[in-house]
């Protein structure tokens, strides 16, 4: 059975022009069930949201600035939260702010058994990505197709480079010791298994922050890796293994 998602968007800090690459990341996870995204939709710098909400069923959640200075948008986001956990009705969520105030809530949602995928810009803090279960940078969710394009297209080679993380060897390293992790008595371990334990090791860890689509084509960028491709006696597809180079 598919997993439920309940998707909380803090549209505070967020912005618009990601929502239908957002959304179509999001549904790799699991079904979108509840869609709510908050903020005050008096104010003028929402009118962006206002114009994406309906074509992609997503709930507006009114919440007035009671007071100056204090965000009564995460208050609201972190009520709901806890209310839909309680609802037992999601098997997880995904917390989509670039906010450090949602890290409590991320960690009291994981201890309730609940998987929860963090979605923000770079500049999100530290703490509340490794609060998730996985966290994916909005910038890697460009769509290439539509406006953002357009407006990166006027940039020269090197800027475009600029956009991508370089792989370190604090990267590398922490490929190499995923993999001595869980390799077999010869060396190898199932790919599979290396991406797994990298999310736990670092829940920003994605292979599209590198620049590559897949976690095989960036490893193989890497001449530190053996990569060897087996047959899979249950299905089609071969079964990618790799190991560290003596």
């Amino acid at each position: 059975m598919e997993n439920k998602l309940a998707v909380l968007i803090d549209g505070d800090n967020i912005p618009s022009a990601y929502i239908t690459e957002m959304l179509q990341e999001i549904a790799k996870y699991g079904n979108p069930t509840i869609k709510r995204i908050y903020g005050d939709w008096t104010k003028p710098h929402l009118n962006k949201w206002k114009n994406v909400l309906l074509e992609n069923a997503v709930n507006p959640i009114q919440q007035y600035a009671y007071t100056q200075g204090k965000n009564a948008t995460d208050s609201a986001m972190i009520i709901d939260a806890m209310d839909i956990l309680y609802s037992n009705k999601v098997d997880g969520f995904c917390l989509v702010s670039s906010d450090s105030d949602f890290t409590k809530l991320a960690t009291r949602l994981r201890e309730a058994g609940k998987n929860v995928i963090g979605i923000g810009e770079k500049k999100t803090p530290e703490p509340f990505i490794v609060a998730c279960d996985k966290f994916i940078y909005l910038e890697i969710l460009k769509n290439q197709d539509k406006e953002v394009e357009s407006k990166s297209s006027s940039k020269t080679k090197d800027e475009k480079k600029d956009d991508v993380d370089k792989i370190t060897p604090k990267v590398i390293k922490l490929i190499a010791s995923t993999i001595s992790d869980v390799a077999d008595e010869d060396g190898w371990a199932f790919l599979g298994d290396v991406g797994s334990l990298l999310q736990k090791k670092q829940p920003n860890f994605d292979s599209r922050n590198y620049g590559f689509q897949k976690l095989t084509p960036m490893i193989n960028s890497i001449n530190q890796f053996e990569i060897e491709s087996r047959d899979n006696q249950k299905g089609r597809h071969k079964l990618i293994y790799v190991k560290n180079k003596e």
